[in-house]
């Protein structure tokens, strides 16, 4: 056959390996606006996937790409290692600003890459071993990033032994473990005890390293008195406390980072995916005090801090102050509600969750077990009717909402009008 006659999904399997195929859809996509996306056939599609939390600001952001453009023009890439520009030093110090100046930029390329630079430098400024993760927990799918991630023995299959010293603690989900708030947050502080006691001792812990909402492992929301006995035993203990926000910084749950909605500041964190709308980049932000002993030629990388994506980055926090956080908030207690007056009429919904635009909506069969079947008949039934969604939770019985930030009334309206044609649909065949 022609490759012109075939379809991209066609021509793409002829020369990407398997291991690249495990795509949420087969659509196949030519135009982005705002919240929407086109096929090839000239369909239109509601997006709250945001290409997983990145396109915040929406798809083609006009701001975004003027900026980006500009930049083009004048260089596209020196090398941070090489040379100074401007993109670079200024996000650096628009960054450090929003925090007042405690923390300090390194740039890297990806989510991933940024774990990875974020345990190096507890290692290097600890001069200790070990690190602690969360059951549940996703943080990439680099040799170190896989280490501390612990939703899915797949993502280990083959690799093993993977990081040696990484230990995994238990992250608080009442909804599942039946307890009430209190005992469970007492439950998963005793868990981190228990590494102490049986495993390693504090002082030989460099790091723990937590999502402040976990992404993959199913969108949970911590108690705060959880979030603030993480820090104080780090504290106590001389271990650093890295937060992972790439899923959920850059106003993913209404404030900048999702830390602010507990007031527990990190020593490190990870940022990536909306931190310039579409355009590769990353960064690891520390303490000046913690990122001041990470000294020359202990860390680097070629293309970290492209002049393009620090613009584009750049325009991002201008958008974020002009509106977009505070319409995250608005429209993400909005997307709940909404949810919750669905959730009535569908007993299949058992919680709804989470902070800002980073919302949750969790499925449980009648028998009280983890309703996958459901969830990927809903995303399929969905899709065909125009909207695209993504599942998690390690039993996939999760549908993660994650519109841009800039979504509307309207936006959110049409999506919960879909779900409950949807749910309806799916119901409707297995009486």
């Amino acid at each position: 056959m022609d490759d012109k006659a075939m379809s991209l999904y066609e021509r793409a399997i002829k020369v990407i390996p398997p291991v690249a195929s495990n795509r949420a859809t087969k659509l196949e996509i030519v135009k982005a606006k705002g919240a929407y996306l086109w096929d090839t056939e000239g369909k239109k599609y509601l997006d709250f996937a945001s290409g997983i939390g990145v396109t915040n600001m929406g798809h083609n952001h006009p701001y975004v790409i003027e900026k980006a453009k500009a930049q083009m023009e004048d260089l596209v890439h020196a090398g941070h290692n090489v040379v100074f520009y401007p993109s670079y030093v200024e996000l650096a110090e628009r960054l450090s600003a929003e925090l007042d100046h405690d923390y300090k930029v390194y740039f890297s390329n990806s989510g991933a890459e940024a774990v990875e630079g974020a345990l190096k430098l507890a290692k290097w400024a600890t001069k200790r071993p070990g690190i602690i993760s969360f059951k549940r927990s996703f943080h990439g799918r680099t040799m170190g990033a896989t280490t501390v991630t612990a939703s899915s023995s797949v993502y280990r299959q083959e690799y093993e032994g993977l990081m040696p010293s990484v230990y995994y603690a238990e992250y608080p989900y009442a909804f599942r473990s039946g307890l009430s708030e209190d005992a469970e947050v007492d439950r998963c502080i005793q868990s981190i005890e228990e590494i102490f006691h049986y495993l390693i001792a504090p002082e030989k812990v460099a790091a723990i390293i937590m999502e402040p909402q976990q992404g993959e492992g199913g969108y949970i929301v911590p108690p705060k008195r959880f979030v603030e006995q993480v820090r104080q035993i780090c504290s106590e203990h001389g271990i650093l406390l890295i937060f992972d926000e790439i899923q959920s910084g850059f106003g993913r749950t209404g404030e900048l980072f999702a830390w602010q909605n507990f007031n527990v500041e990190p020593d490190i964190m990870c940022a990536a995916k909306g931190i310039a709308n579409g355009f590769p980049l990353s960064a690891v932000i520390g303490k000046n005090e913690v990122m001041d002993q990470w000294t020359a030629g202990a860390h680097g990388g070629t293309f970290g801090g492209n002049p393009v994506s620090c613009a584009a980055g750049l325009a991002v926090l201008d958008l974020l102050h002009q509106g977009v956080l505070e319409n995250a908030k608005k429209m993400g207690v909005y997307f709940k509600e909404r949810l919750e007056v669905l959730a009535q009429s569908f007993s299949i919904i058992k919680d709804i969750r989470g902070l800002g635009l980073m919302i949750g909506m969790e499925c449980m069969a009648a028998d009280g077990k983890p309703d996958s079947d459901i969830i990927a008949k809903l995303r399929e039934t969905a899709l065909a009717k125009g909207l695209l969604l993504l599942s998690c939770g390690v039993d996939k019985n999760v549908i993660r909402f994650i519109p841009p930030l800039v979504v509307t009334k309207e936006e959110i309206d049409l999506a919960v009008s879909i779900l409950q044609e949807s749910f309806e649909e799916i119901l409707a065949k297995t009486v």
